[in-house]
């Protein structure tokens, strides 16, 4: 507690809100005014000012006519941020070939995989968070902090969707089979392998994502068409 004291109360507002709307708190439809935010965090409003514009910067926020709201992807914005994913974790195992690797990180997702592949999680929250990560922590021990906080922005704005879509257990089984082969590869020194079996399991969850995204577009204009 100490410790989180010496943050500049600007930036423990910024991390509180970038966390809370990781986690759903602050749902996409949900206007996020900065009176009503300063007095649910307990500050002023130019922290909470300074902190939205933040996220804003991020990509993390959208503008409406009204204010600003979570950012929620479209199915067309989808393709580009998981592109954008597989630049980054590509990356991150060709920087692996130099041989600068933090095996502790990679060993410990391994044996965390390991564990649920005996025990699946239900599909949901928990899952996505784990899936996250696993993939944070492989980028990250490619000795590159700037393409791991790059990743966990992109984690940030495909989340909503993901949400939506609740994995069948083949699908909870396959990504596991597919975290650990990963890990084993990438643990072993073979990283065409690993890069291979990555490239794989990053183009299978992006056919999801999308499919289960325009899936969801239909049934809401569906629904809207009934209402009028």
């Amino acid at each position: 507690m100490a410790r989180r004291g010496r943050i500049p109360l600007s930036e423990r507002v910024y991390l509180d809100l970038r966390r809370d709307l990781a986690g759903g708190v602050l749902v996409p439809n949900e206007r996020l005014g900065e009176e009503r935010l300063a007095e649910t965090y307990g500050v002023s409003r130019t922290p909470v000012r300074e902190a939205l514009a933040r996220l804003y910067a991020d990509g993390l926020l959208e503008r409406h006519a009204d204010g600003l709201y979570p950012y929620r992807p479209r199915v067309e914005e989808l393709g580009d941020l998981y592109e954008l994913r597989i630049v980054l974790e590509v990356r991150g195992i060709q920087r692996l070939h130099s041989g600068a690797a933090d095996t502790a990180a990679v060993k410990a997702e391994l044996e965390t995989w390991q564990r649920l592949r005996e025990n699946p999680p239900e599909p949901g929250a928990e899952l996505i968070a784990a899936d996250e990560r696993f993939h944070t922590a492989l980028l990250a021990a490619a000795g590159n902090s700037a393409l791991a906080d790059m990743l966990e922005t992109v984690h940030a704005r495909v989340r909503p969707v993901r949400a939506i879509d609740m994995p069948t257990p083949e699908r909870v089984a396959t990504m596991t089979a597919e975290h650990i082969a990963i890990a084993e590869h990438v643990l072993s020194g073979d990283l065409d392998p690993a890069l291979t079996e990555l490239l794989a399991h990053l183009t299978s969850s992006r056919a999801h994502v999308l499919d289960r995204a325009r899936r969801a577009l239909k049934l809401t204009k569906l629904a809207q068409a009934v209402r009028e």
